[in-house]
C-alpha cells in the first residue's frame, strides 16, 4: 500500500509540472515594448539638449472620450497625432512630456536596454491608459486637453491651462540632476497648481493622478508581478493585476467576475505601479486620498478574456479643499520612476523609510534584504553577478559549517542505530508509550539528538526562499551574462530538442541534489519515504527547470560544496558513545550503567 501510495503521489506531482509547463507554452505572448515614440516634427532643439516645442500652444479644453461606466478594464489609447512634446533628460533617464494633459508621456530608462543585444531603452509608459501624472476622468483637464506649455529649460518644464475661465491650473515639473544630494537621477518633482479666477468661492473637489500603466516586461513574462501598491506609513498593500480579472476558481470555489476597479483607501504617504523589474512610485508631499487600480488591456487582437492582453494601471486620489476667491492651493509629489534597486530605494536620505517595501519580497524579506546587500558588495569587488551569487553562496556555507557538521554527525549515528530502533519497534509493537520511552533512552545513552539531522535543511530554507523572492525582481541581474547564459534572471536555455527547451544549471542543479542524496545517510527505513527521498530531486528539478538561471545556480553551487563537506565528513572518525561502567554490587553479581566517580 505504501509503495502504491507513493507511486500515486510521484504521478500527480509529475502532471501538475506537466501541466504548469504546457500552461507556459499554450500561453501568447505577451505585448511587446514599442520603440520610443519619436517627437513631433513641430520640436526643436533647445538649450541642454533637450528636444522641445518649437511653438506653444493656446490655452484650450477639449471633449474628453470617458469610458464605459460598465467596462471591465481601461484601454490603451493612443497619443494625439498633434501633440507636442517636450523632452528632459539627464545621465540615467529621458522623461518626454506632452501637452495633451500637460503630463508625462513615457520615460526612457537609458541603463536599460528593452531586448537583449540591443541599444534602444526600455520606455516606462510606453503603452498607456493614460500619461504619467495626467488627469483621470477630470473632462476639462485630462489627457484630452490641450494645455500652454509657459517655459522649459534643461532641467524644468512648466504647463498652464484655464478650466472655463473658472480656474487656472498650473503644471510644474523639475527633474533632478545625476548626482544630487537629497534627489535620486530617477526622480521627478511635480507641482500642480489651482488658482480660482472668480469672485465665489469654488466648491471642494476630487482629483486624481494617474502612476502610469506597468506593461510585461517582454513576452516571456507571464505579468504576476503586474502590481499596484500602497502604504499607510505602517502597513503595506498590494493588489495583482489578475485580482481584477474573472476567475473560475478552484472547482468553481472561489470563482469571482472580473472587477472593473479596486480602490484602496488612504491616507497613502506612497503608490506604486510596477512590473517584474521596473516600478513608478509617487510620493506625495501631503498624503493622498487613496488609490483606484484598474487593468489595462494593451493587445486589442487579443479576446478580453486572455490575460496576456494586460497590464495594470493606477491613479493617486487627492481631496481639494474649497478655494476662496482668487485662492490657490498646491498638490506637490515626488514621482520615481525607475528600476526596482534595493540599494537605491533604501536610501533613507531620498526615500521614506519604508520605500523599499515596493520590492515585496514578502515573509523571508529580512534573509533577501540581507542577501542582497551582501551580493550586491560582493559584485563590486568581482564585476559580475554570476560570480557574485556563487561567492555570496559559499559565504553563507562557510558561515553554516559548525551547524552541518553537527548535524551530519547525528546523522551518521542515526543510520547506525537503525537496526536497534527497528528492534525496539518490532518488540514493542503493542505498546507505543513503552516503544517511545525505549526509543529516548536509546538516543540519549547514544548522545543522538533525533531531530538533528533537519538542522542543514531547516536553516537553509530561509535562504533559500529569500533567495528566489530576492531574484525574481532585482533589476541588477536583467541581462547579467554568465557562463553560457545570457541572462541571469532567466532561464539559460541553450536549445531545444522537439520544441522543449534545454536548461543546462538546473540540470547540473539536479545532479549535485542527487549524488548529495547518495552520499548523505538515511537514517529512515520505511520504504515509502525512502522512495519519495530518491524522486525528490527529480522533481524538484522539474519544478525549478524553467526558473532564473541565477536560481539555480545558487543552488547548484549550494549543493556542489554540500558534496564536499559530505565527502570530508564520511572519512572524519565518528567518536564512539563511550561504554558504560560495569560495578559488581553483592553477591558478585554485575550491575551496569553506573556512573563512575568524578575525578577530584
Amino acid at each position: 500500500m505504501d509503495k502504491k501510495n507513493t507511486i500515486i503521489g510521484a504521478l500527480l506531482i509529475g502532471a501538475a509540472i506537466a501541466y504548469m509547463f504546457w500552461l507556459q507554452k499554450s500561453a501568447p505572448p505577451a505585448p511587446p515594448a514599442p520603440p520610443p515614440a519619436a517627437a513631433s516634427a513641430s520640436t526643436a532643439v533647445a538649450p541642454g539638449g533637450n528636444s522641445t516645442s518649437a511653438t506653444s500652444p493656446t490655452a484650450t479644453t477639449a471633449t474628453p472620450v470617458a469610458p464605459a461606466a460598465n467596462a471591465t478594464f481601461a484601454a490603451a489609447r493612443a497619443d494625439s497625432a498633434t501633440a507636442t512634446v517636450t523632452t528632459l533628460s539627464n545621465s540615467f533617464i529621458e522623461v518626454r512630456f506632452t501637452d495633451s494633459g500637460g503630463a508625462v508621456r513615457d520615460v526612457a530608462l537609458k541603463k536599460y536596454p528593452a531586448e537583449l543585444g540591443r541599444t534602444e531603452p526600455f520606455v516606462f509608459n510606453a503603452l498607456h491608459a493614460d500619461p504619467m501624472l495626467a488627469f483621470v476622468d477630470f473632462p476639462g483637464l485630462d489627457r484630452n486637453s490641450r494645455f500652454e506649455r509657459v517655459s522649459a529649460s534643461s532641467s524644468e518644464v512648466v504647463y498652464r491651462a484655464v478650466l472655463d475661465g473658472r480656474l487656472e491650473v498650473i503644471r510644474r515639473y523639475t527633474l533632478a540632476p545625476d548626482n544630487g544630494d537629497k534627489t535620486d537621477p530617477y526622480q521627478l518633482h511635480h507641482e500642480t497648481i489651482l488658482r480660482n479666477l472668480t469672485d465665489k468661492t469654488a466648491p471642494p473637489m476630487k482629483i486624481a493622478l494617474s502612476l502610469g500603466t506597468a506593461a510585461p516586461t517582454n513576452k516571456d513574462d507571464p505579468g504576476l508581478q503586474l502590481t499596484t501598491g500602497i502604504s499607510s506609513g505602517k502597513d503595506q498593500t498590494f493588489i495583482k493585476r489578475d485580482d481584477l480579472a474573472g476567475s473560475g476558481g478552484f472547482l468553481g470555489i472561489g470563482a469571482h467576475d472580473a472587477k472593473p476597479f479596486v480602490t484602496s483607501p488612504g491616507p497613502l504617504t506612497w503608490a506604486s505601479v510596477k512590473n517584474q523589474f521596473f516600478t513608478s512610485i509617487l510620493t506625495p508631499v501631503e498624503p493622498a486620498a487613496g488609490l483606484v487600480t484598474r487593468r489595462v488591456k494593451l493587445l486589442s487582437a487579443l479576446p478580453d478574456d486572455n490575460h496576456a492582453a494586460y497590464g495594470v494601471t493606477a491613479a493617486a486620489q487627492f481631496d481639494v479643499k474649497a478655494l476662496a476667491p482668487n485662492a490657490e492651493t498646491k498638490v506637490a509629489t515626488d514621482l520615481y520612476v525607475g528600476p526596482k534597486e534595493y540599494a537605491r530605494l533604501a536610501n533613507a536620505t531620498v526615500f521614506k523609510v519604508d520605500q523599499d517595501k515596493v520590492m515585496e519580497f514578502g515573509f523571508f524579506k529580512y534573509f533577501s534584504q540581507i542577501l542582497l546587500i551582501l551580493m550586491t558588495w560582493i559584485h563590486g569587488i568581482v564585476g559580475n553577478w554570476g560570480w557574485a551569487i556563487v561567492l555570496t553562496t559559499l559565504t553563507l556555507k562557510i558561515i553554516f559549517v559548525p551547524f552541518t557538521l553537527a548535524a551530519s554527525r547525528s546523522a551518521k549515528r542515526m543510520a547506525k542505530l537503525q537496526p536497534e530502533l527497528q528492534a525496539l519497534r518490532e518488540k514493542y509493537k503493542d505498546n507505543p508509550r513503552k516503544q517511545q520511552e525505549a526509543t529516548m533512552e536509546l538516543f540519549k545513552t547514544n548522545k543522538v539528538n533525533p531531530v538533528g539531522g533537519c538542522l542543514p535543511i531547516l536553516i537553509t530554507i530561509p535562504f533559500f526562499m529569500g533567495f528566489f523572492s530576492m531574484l525574481q525582481s532585482t533589476a541588477e541581474l536583467r541581462f547579467a551574462p554568465f557562463l553560457w547564459a545570457f541572462d541571469l534572471s532567466a532561464s539559460d536555455t541553450v536549445g531545444h530538442v522537439l520544441g522543449f527547451p534545454i536548461n543546462i544549471m538546473p540540470l547540473l542543479m539536479g545532479a549535485t541534489m542527487v549524488f548529495q542524496m547518495r552520499l548523505t545517510p538515511t537514517p529512515s527505513v520505511d520504504n515509502a519515504q525512502a522512495t519519495m527521498m530518491k524522486v525528490m530531486p527529480f522533481i524538484f528539478t522539474l519544478f525549478c527547470y524553467t526558473f532564473s538561471c541565477a536560481l539555480s545556480l545558487y543552488s547548484f553551487v549550494n549543493g556542489l560544496f554540500t558534496i564536499i563537506q559530505q565527502l570530508v565528513i564520511n572519512k572524519m572518525k565518528d567518536p564512539e558513545p563511550a561504554a558504560p561502567a560495569v560495578a559488581v554490587g553483592p553477591g558478585g553479581k554485575v550491575v551496569k550503567n553506573v556512573t563512575p566517580p568524578k575525578k577530584k
